[in-house]
């Protein structure tokens, strides 16, 4: 390489250099320092941020339930905005047990996820009204199917967009089959295993119907679980359920009409409904939220320096932390 290809090399690397530190100061002249420098320890209380003003001591808690319901931690500094389970139940943890909260509403926008996170969300729910005598509202979102309906069945009441996708009630298993990709391209599976049906679902050969006979009781079980959780919060017969429950998507308008959901409307509705119908007129509407700590502040700026880009860490991490087949409340299209 010649001496005019050197320069040409380094004034396009130091160019560069100075983009990336354009783009850094630039999140820094625009950040809003109050939030930015108010790094709390993760394990600290969540702080509240009031979305209306009240003249009352009462309030109402909104809290946001977005994205797949699963138990994953987010596992890069970029993906730092995925749904945190520990976190939204220590929300609703927070909201049963704080005395100036007379109503919560969740925002539900996801369209399910885990079997046994959905159980965990809807039991936390069911805990509150019973321990502490709050109303429970749901507002559903874009979409509330599969785990998201699980979650709203034992509201006080649902509140859903006309367009909201809703239903999906049911449970669904999948995996990949490489088997006949395999034999035709010479490629040999070698499977050491304790008992017969440890590779059970096995991405290398085709199931056997005993192995599908045993998957589906599982299924099934779960299944009735999900319809008795129905059954119990919307007041519905088993046989009425189980008719709804064939797995399909219903519109928020034909879910009011089967009675899956009561009311329809925006979360503005959903906060006067809770209003009205509890005498909270005075009532303050609140949020939590947590002060950055350094990583998440740190992991924002990156994110926003490289935009949608770090929508592939995402999903990298997504593929890495379910590689095995599980049962899912999902709608998935």
């Amino acid at each position: 390489m010649n001496k005019k290809r050197w320069i040409a090399l380094v004034v396009a690397v130091g160019l560069f250099l100075a983009s990336i530190g354009f783009q850094f100061l630039t999140s820094l002249a625009t950040a809003d320092y109050e939030t930015m420098f108010n790094f709390q320890d993760p394990e600290d209380n969540f702080g509240e941020k009031v979305i209306e003003k009240g003249s009352g001591t009462n309030k109402i808690a909104v809290l946001h339930l977005n994205g797949v319901i699963q138990d994953t931690t987010p596992s890069t500094l970029i993906n730092t905005n995925s749904y945190n389970h520990e976190r939204f139940l220590d929300m609703l943890e927070k909201a049963g047990e704080d005395n100036r909260v007379d109503g919560i509403i969740l925002r539900v926008n996801t369209p399910g996820g885990g079997v046994v996170e959905s159980a965990e969300i809807h039991d936390k729910i069911v805990e509150i009204q019973e321990q502490y005598k709050k109303p429970i509202y749901v507002s559903m979102g874009n979409t509330a199917a599969s785990g998201g309906y699980y979650i709203a069945a034992p509201a006080d009441k649902i509140v859903a967009h006309n367009a909201t996708l809703t239903g999906s009630i049911g449970v669904i298993m999948e995996s990949f089959n490489f088997a006949e990709f395999a034999d035709e391209h010479g490629i040999d599976f070698n499977t050491i295993k304790s008992g017969e049906y440890k590779d059970i679902m096995s991405m290398s050969r085709k199931m056997t119907d005993d192995e599908r006979e045993i998957l589906q009781t599982i299924i099934d079980d779960m299944y009735a679980e999900f319809v008795q959780v129905i059954v119990d919060g919307r007041g519905l017969s088993e046989d009425r359920v189980r008719e709804l429950g064939d797995g399909r998507v219903y519109t928020g308008a034909q879910a009011q009409e089967v009675k899956l959901v009561d009311e329809l409307g925006s979360l503005d509705d959903t906060i006067e409904m809770m209003r009205e119908d509890h005498e909270l007129e005075n009532a303050q509407v609140i949020e939590y939220e947590r002060g950055l700590n350094f990583n998440q502040w740190l992991g924002g700026t990156v994110q926003s320096m490289l935009g949608s880009e770090t929508d592939l860490v995402g999903i990298k991490d997504l593929l890495r932390e379910n590689n095995a087949p599980r049962a899912m409340y999902l709608y998935s299209q």
